[in-house]
């Protein structure tokens, strides 16, 4: 039994971000348009996108958008016909930009605040894996002030100090049953922060093709006193002292991006994207509790994820002015390797379809509308430390909405 609390007491997927955890909401516009940006100069979000474009951008602005994402998944255990699914919930990432700059000068500054990482997951308290977990809340706000410089007529670089706060609420069940012959509980909750940087640079062509070069570094995540609760029958409650707290530390990781814009005429903008994800810094996950007892010790728990790519396209039509129709789609690759899947986002191989509409409700005053359906390839799988066996079957939903005001 002592192996048994330990394992289910690890923690193992609570709050490892994996690739399904890097929601890429950045914008509406590159929403709409297969989530390209890095080689565009469109709006404020390139501060998130590409810092390297902030300085051609022709106006100053303000905008913030949030985009509802609903994350539906089903999970079939290994051997039966019992098919589980996860309760509708409304996980919500935001978005915010202000650039200025005086109109003659060759520079801008700005400030982006945006939700690079997140998720909610619940699948209650019913389903065959309630051992790993039953619910997960977590989000990651990123603070991004930034300096943009027009080097020339043709060049612009820029880059911005990161400051992210993580929070996380996880809940799961523990194989221990009260009189009544209820599970104990366990959650994991708490705050921590942690800093990077975000660096670019942004060309223009003789052949009017724009390129556009990012680099988002690393941030690691450091929750240093977050809460663990227990509930658990009275004659263990000395196994699991409360109040009790615990220390980790979370890669978030860093991220590569090449981009093209393509103008063929006044009309259309064509985007193109690629991206290198870092996933190979997160090794390991550990937690280091406040109070330990012979049953509840720190664990190390193995990661080992490898780097994950996407590749993204889009594409903006505007038959007049006031108006502008996006498409686009693109691919990415789960960073998860085989056995180590795990419920909270069962991540897998993905592709995606977007769309979106641009209108100017007034002559400074825009409103942007997007949508995206994300399918995950089906994935079926044994995890080797938890041993939940089963297929997952997962698709997302992503309308979203932003009002720009710019001068």
């Amino acid at each position: 039994m002592r192996k048994i609390l330990l394992f289910a007491l690890a923690l193992l997927p609570a709050l490892s971000f994996a690739q399904g955890f890097q929601v890429n909401l950045g914008g509406q516009k590159q929403i709409g348009m297969g989530h390209t940006g890095t080689g565009l100069a469109q709006d404020g979000a390139s501060i998130y996108f590409n810092p390297g474009a902030v300085a051609m951008l022709p106006e100053n602005s303000v905008q913030a958008g949030i985009s509802p994402l609903f994350f539906k998944s089903s999970f079939n255990p290994a051997g039966t016909n019992d098919v589980y699914h996860t309760a509708n919930k409304v996980a919500t990432p935001f978005s915010g930009y202000a650039v200025w700059g005086p109109k003659s000068a060759p520079w801008k500054i700005g400030l982006g605040v945006y939700t690079p990482f997140g998720g909610l997951t619940d699948w209650g308290r019913q389903w065959q894996g309630k051992y790993t977990i039953e619910s997960l809340d977590l989000k990651a706000i990123y603070f991004q002030p930034t300096l943009s410089i027009k080097l020339a007529d043709f060049v612009s670089i820029g880059g911005g100090f990161v400051y992210d706060i993580g929070t996380v609420d996880l809940q799961r069940a523990l194989p221990l049953s009260d009189a009544s012959g209820n599970d104990g509980q366990a959650q994991l909750k708490g705050h921590g922060h942690g800093f990077g940087w975000n660096a670019g640079v942004f060309f223009k062509t003789e052949s009017h093709i724009t390129i556009g070069i990012d680099y988002r570094s690393k941030a690691n995540t450091t929750i240093s006193s977050g809460d663990a609760i227990f509930k658990v029958p009275a004659s263990l409650a000395t196994s699991f002292p409360q109040p009790n707290t615990f220390y980790a530390s979370i890669p978030l990781p860093a991220t590569t991006s090449i981009g093209f814009g393509f103008y063929p005429t006044k009309q259309w903008t064509l985007a193109l994207d690629a991206n290198w994800v870092g996933w190979h810094s997160y090794k390991v996950l550990a937690f280091d509790y406040a109070q330990n007892t012979p049953t509840l010790q720190d664990t190390y728990s193995p990661r080992n994820y490898r780097d994950g790519y996407s590749l993204r396209a889009g594409a903006q039509f505007k038959p007049v002015d006031r108006w502008a129709i996006r498409a686009g789609g693109g691919y990415a690759s789960t960073a998860v390797r085989d056995g180590y899947v795990t419920p909270e986002v069962p991540d897998a191989n993905r592709y995606y379809f977007t769309g979106g509409l641009g209108y100017s409700i007034a002559r400074k005053l825009d409103v942007d509308l997007s949508f995206e359906y994300e399918h995950l390839l089906s994935r079926t799988q044994t995890n080797i430390e938890t041993q939940l066996s089963g297929t997952f079957r997962s698709n997302v939903y992503i309308p979203g909405v932003s009002l720009t005001y710019h001068w």
